[in-house]
């Protein structure tokens, strides 16, 4: 049995969306043993009302949370028993295989990183993201490809940028099944030459690595088309696609709501529309994922979204599960032992 200790504060809805989530997996046959780490009595009164398997989920009392507009160091030193470090301390001790979050982001990086060691090869840990796609990715079809980082590490060097690659990679192929993730640079050209220095090094050390698909540079359109399985990129750089990722297929879908609401000869346009439309909605919908991997520590660590509902915080943990019973942290290091190349500081680009 996998447990996965699971934050239960701090989310955009509260406690009931992940408590309800975890309520829901006690019920399936998966091997997971949720240990629900918050506010014991709330907790507690959230089970009450929904059905479970008591022998499946746990609770774990913890003091507070970090809340999702607050500083999160400033919030971590002023409750070093809140929920999300106490979560981390029973993946440290091995008391849980994995580490579940919808909380403050931050927080949950900064948590982990006061908690965990780095693997070794990891200066900066990267906070990866699912994205939709039009081409599906793997043997099962699957319609998101991975990017990282999207936020942890603004600013990257060639060497992380490397490190990134090759734990993306990695990641791609134990958990999305694909055999061997076509890997990419996210640039301003496809030529080997654009992009800034860390970029253009980054691209020579990972065109000379053998362990690697890498297929080179591709730029902000290819990402949607799903011309990589891994996208690579600082997480400033990362953070502003997703967010612009998630608001274009927001803004197309609401579109579509408000001139079906307009004019009759719309919704009639729209029912002719409604297979493309509901590919769409299919496409951008992460809940179906439920969440994507912090990589680089030593330890499991899985943020779900801060507005997650429960489906979403059901797949999330059915996500932390797999991650563990494919051995994900132990592969990350045998990759990350891999041949690496020691990129030079490349002169700036012309471009």
């Amino acid at each position: 049995m996998i447990r996965a200790a699971l934050d239960a504060m701090g989310a955009d809805g509260g406690i009931a969306p992940l408590v309800e989530g975890a309520a829901q997996l006690s019920l399936e046959d998966v091997p997971i043993h949720t240990m629900l780490v918050g506010d014991q009595a709330a907790i507690a009164e959230c089970l009450r009302r929904t059905r479970h398997d008591p022998t499946r989920v746990s609770i774990i009392p913890a003091d507070g949370f970090v809340a999702m507009n607050e500083k999160p160091a400033t919030g971590l030193d002023a409750r070093p028993d809140c929920s999300v470090l106490t979560a981390a301390r029973l993946v440290a001790t091995g008391e849980a295989a994995v580490l579940v979050s919808a909380g403050n982001t931050g927080a949950v990086i900064l948590g982990a990183s006061r908690t965990f060691e780095r693997l070794e090869g990891v200066k900066r840990v990267a906070l990866c993201a699912v994205h939709p796609t039009v081409e599906p990715h793997g043997p099962k079809g699957d319609p998101f490809g991975l990017m990282l980082d999207v936020g942890a590490t603004l600013q990257c060097s060639a060497e992380e940028l490397t490190a990134f690659a090759r734990m993306g990679s990695c990641y791609s192929r134990l958990v999305s099944d694909i055999e061997a993730p076509r890997v990419a640079l996210l640039s301003n050209g496809s030529e080997p030459t654009k992009g800034t220095e860390a970029v253009i090094a980054a691209h020579r050390a990972l065109a000379e690595a053998d362990d690697l698909r890498f297929i080179g540079n591709v730029e902000g359109l290819d990402i949607p088309r799903g011309t990589a399985d891994v996208v690579v990129c600082e997480g400033f750089v990362g953070n502003i696609v997703l967010k612009m990722l998630e608001g274009v297929s927001d803004a197309a879908l609401g579109l579509a709501k408000h001139a079906g609401a307009a004019r009759l000869r719309y919704r009639l346009g729209l029912a002719l529309l409604s297979s493309g439309l509901r590919r769409i909605r299919e496409l951008t919908d992460w809940k179906q994922y439920g969440g994507a991997p912090i990589l680089g520590f030593d330890r499991a660590v899985i943020k779900a979204h801060g507005r997650s509902n429960a489906r979403a915080i059901r797949n999330a943990l059915r996500l932390a599960g797999k991650t563990v019973q494919r051995e994900l942290v132990p592969q990350l290091r045998i990759s990350l032992a891999a041949k690496t190349a020691h990129p030079r500081t490349a002169p700036s680009s012309p471009h």
